[in-house]
């Protein structure tokens, strides 16, 4: 197949964090107990004036700036979400005009739970391999919502990563290839009007979440011939951090392969982010001819697994980010959950 790559990346978190130990206690639940059981130690907590509207523009500018290109050039924008401001109203055209992309191009919104994301990776490299577009911009980008003494509350964060796919001669990671895998599982779900998600329990863990990402991964490596031994970093979808570790194990991933791109721990699931900057963070260390796995997951249910192969362009200077994912980490501010409740709006009379 006509291959593309990417070209410039870049992520955005916000500052605040909360630790899973002070949204326990709230609750009366045991810190330590809940924070070892979910693998998460804080999450992010983005502020009155973040959505995923912001997050998206400051990941995609960072994206644009580091590809050096043109933003004229810009031929698609693609924002996945499950978490967009407006009900009806576009974030792409939103991220398109602040970015400074030209008025000749298409825009849209893509949902798909937390892999809308790497699906507007998929429609940029289609449209770039088919010499639709110069450059496609993808983002994933959330503000996750968690129902207030619910599992998700430990977990759901906020943060987006931003990728320029263009052609393979100027991409610092080639895509190699892709491979998807899907059904109806209803594992997750927000109907409308309902303002916080509902989930499956302990049925979004064998019949969704490892089906899905196993599944999709196991597609990729017989579709192209690799091994798992052939990659030097895997990334997974990170619900928590205990699934992509036990992902790893069920497909002989040793340990110190997902540890760059492992990042849930610290920041919380980002849903249509989760995965993106996980790679973003591997990106932020690669060296040429590094090769690396990804694998997202989003419920109701699918996983899009792909093949990068890191080029020399990532040598030359300024062409990651300027500041790695662990670096943004740990600018950061610890609050209270009254602070948390304030910021999250789930104090109903602001």
């Amino acid at each position: 197949m006509n291959r593309s790559g990417i070209v410039g990346y870049g992520t955005s978190v916000p500052r605040m964090r909360i630790k899973v130990g002070e949204i326990a206690k709230v609750w009366g639940k045991d810190g330590e107990r809940v924070s070892s059981g979910l693998g998460i130690i804080e999450k992010s907590v983005p502020a009155l004036d973040e959505d995923s509207a912001t997050l998206a523009v400051e990941a995609a500018r960072v994206a644009v700036e580091a590809g050096k290109i043109n933003p004229q050039k810009i031929g698609a924008v693609f924002v996945g979400s499950e978490s967009k401001p407006y009900a009806v109203k576009p974030t792409a055209t939103v991220v398109a005009q602040a970015v400074g992309a030209s008025v000749h191009m298409t825009a849209a919104d893509l949902e798909f739970a937390c892999k809308a994301g790497t699906a507007a990776i998929q429609a940029c490299m289609g449209m770039v391999a088919s010499g639709m577009i110069e450059y496609g911009l993808a983002i994933g980008s959330d503000t996750a919502q968690g129902k207030p003494g619910d599992a998700l509350e430990y977990s759901a964060g906020g943060g987006a990563a931003a990728y320029v796919i263009g052609k393979p001669a100027e991409s610092i990671a080639v895509i190699e290839d892709t491979y998807s895998f899907t059904t109806d599982t209803p594992d997750f779900w927000r109907r409308q009007h309902e303002e916080f998600p509902e989930h499956g329990g302990r049925f979004t863990a064998e019949p969704a979440y490892f089906k899905h990402v196993v599944s999709a991964t196991r597609g990729l490596l017989e579709k192209t011939g690799m091994k798992i031994g052939d990659f030097d970093f895997v990334v997974f979808h990170q619900p928590n951090g205990k699934f992509p570790g036990r992902a790893a194990k069920i497909l002989g991933v040793p340990d110190e392969k997902i540890k760059q791109g492992l990042i849930t721990p610290i920041l919380g699931n980002t849903y249509s982010a989760s995965s993106m900057v996980g790679l973003a963070s591997v990106l932020d260390v690669a060296k040429a001819g590094e090769r690396i796995l990804m694998t997202s997951y989003g419920s109701g249910a699918g996983s899009d697994s792909f093949w990068f192969t890191v080029t020399d362009k990532i040598e030359e200077e300024g062409r990651r980010q300027p500041e790695s994912v662990f670096e943004m980490l740990k600018d950061k501010v610890n609050v209270d959950y009254a602070t948390y409740a304030k910021h999250r709006r789930k104090i109903k009379s602001l």
